[in-house]
């Protein structure tokens, strides 16, 4: 309609109508544009609408390229707007009322049951009864064991009497053998089957499935920042975030900053410290220096009200523009803007010998900041939890990048910045 609308006087075409419709479904298949769930966040939702109109903006250009030589590129990006702002809020619209029709009167649930016992099993349960929009109708838990096989027969009853959509199994609560009697039981009865990870948290994996000829082969892990087109797309927003800053903030902010910092004490404006980074290979970290010079300042991690900080600063550390000189590290290619946060030398490879998966964190580049710095877990390591958590959020953004999740991260981070953070000495 839309085609018809904008190009109907000079380009519309038959040839152009069936061009985009291809167009659209060949790059809805490849983004996965229609696999969208009850479960599905909205962040996926947004980030599936992007990619599917980047690459049909680019379609419609390539075909108006070969068609025609005089083509106003801002008809063409008039027409994919147009495009994008109805089916975005077609989308959203959807998704929303359909959460709304669930939560409120009950409609278009799925009945389930748990088999299984344990903390994800409580988990799982609290997160039905406090999520009633995702649309599932917890019925009841079998409280089933690895040496109890009548309490699965009294729940394979139960799913058939009672019309269940669809089971979920703790892997820990039962052995094999039963599992693959369960299995057996959903194919067989046509209901869908779905496990709980077991507590060594190998299943918990974002695993890549892939075939080498006909034989599955998982990989341990997907990054998407292997992809080269990720790698492109994230160092172009690097590229560009940090010009940005460069030009538009640090270029009078380190003359006036370099004034405050060399009135206070002697020392050097800029404070370079050795990190790890990329592979683990080691670069320097750039920093307005906010301490007065001193011999363990690669070695002890700042602390609430320690004693080398400069009364500046404590302004800077506290507003995060000592952090701001990294932007020239994103520029030169050692950081992101988005990332996990570099630790210094000595403190990597002690969480490197101590804490579990540390290591992963270095599949890709360092940032600025992080999703850990934007869920509480910034500054110092007070305890093992700290560094832990922060771990597992380097890791769940390792293998769930998206340009989205580095906008969403950015724009906490400065909400953060403004607002303040207690951590932020």
């Amino acid at each position: 309609m839309f085609s018809y609308l904008v190009f109907y006087q000079d380009l519309f075409s038959l040839y152009f109508a069936f061009f985009i419709s291809f167009s659209w479904v060949v790059i809805a298949i490849n983004v996965d544009f229609y696999e969208v769930y009850r479960f599905t966040k909205v962040l996926s939702i947004v980030n599936k609408l992007v990619k599917q109109f980047i690459l049909y903006t680019i379609s419609c250009f390539a075909f108006f390229g070969i068609y025609t030589k005089n083509t106003d590129s801002k008809v063409v990006l008039l027409y994919t707007s147009a495009c994008l702002a109805t089916v975005f809020v077609a989308k959203l619209s959807v998704a929303f009322f359909l959460k709304k029709y669930r939560e409120h009167f009950g409609g278009n649930f799925r009945r389930v049951v748990i088999v299984g016992h344990g903390k994800d099993v409580d988990q799982l349960e609290t997160f039905f009864k406090d999520n009633p929009d995702y649309g599932y109708q917890l019925t009841k838990i079998f409280n089933t064991s690895k040496e109890n096989d009548a309490s699965l027969e009294d729940c394979y009853s139960f799913v058939l009497d009672s019309n269940i959509d669809e089971i979920y199994c703790s892997l820990d609560s039962l052995s094999n053998t039963q599992i693959n009697n369960v299995i057996d039981f959903a194919d067989n009865n046509l209901k869908i089957l779905k496990f709980l990870p077991d507590n060594n948290e190998f299943f918990s994996r974002k695993l890549k499935l892939d075939y080498y000829g006909y034989l599955p082969i998982l990989s341990l892990r997907n990054i998407p920042l292997d992809i080269a087109t990720n790698k492109i797309i994230k160092r172009g927003f690097d590229i560009v975030f940090s010009l940005i800053v460069i030009v538009g903030l640090l270029s009078w902010l380190i003359p006036l900053m370099a004034i405050f910092i060399k009135a206070e004490s002697k020392g050097p404006v800029f404070f370079r410290q050795k990190r790890n980074g990329l592979n683990y290979n080691e670069f320097s970290c750039i920093k307005f220096r906010s301490m007065n010079l001193n011999a363990i300042a690669d070695l002890e991690q700042v602390s609430k009200n320690d004693p080398r900080i400069t009364a500046v600063g404590k302004f800077i550390r506290k507003t995060s523009i000592d952090e701001l000189p990294q932007f020239f590290n994103v520029l030169l290619g050692d950081m992101s803007v988005v990332g996990p946060r570099p630790h210094m030398v000595s403190h990597t490879e002690m969480y490197a010998q101590k804490i579990d998966k540390f290591m992963v964190r270095h599949f890709i580049k360092p940032g600025i900041t992080g999703l850990a710095q934007t869920n509480g877990y910034r500054g110092e390591v007070e305890n093992d939890t700290d560094i832990i958590y922060r771990v597992k959020y380097d890791i769940f953004y390792v293998e769930n990048w998206s340009v989205l999740l580095d906008v969403k991260i950015v724009i906490a981070t400065v909400v953060n910045a403004i607002r303040g953070e207690a951590k932020a000495y």
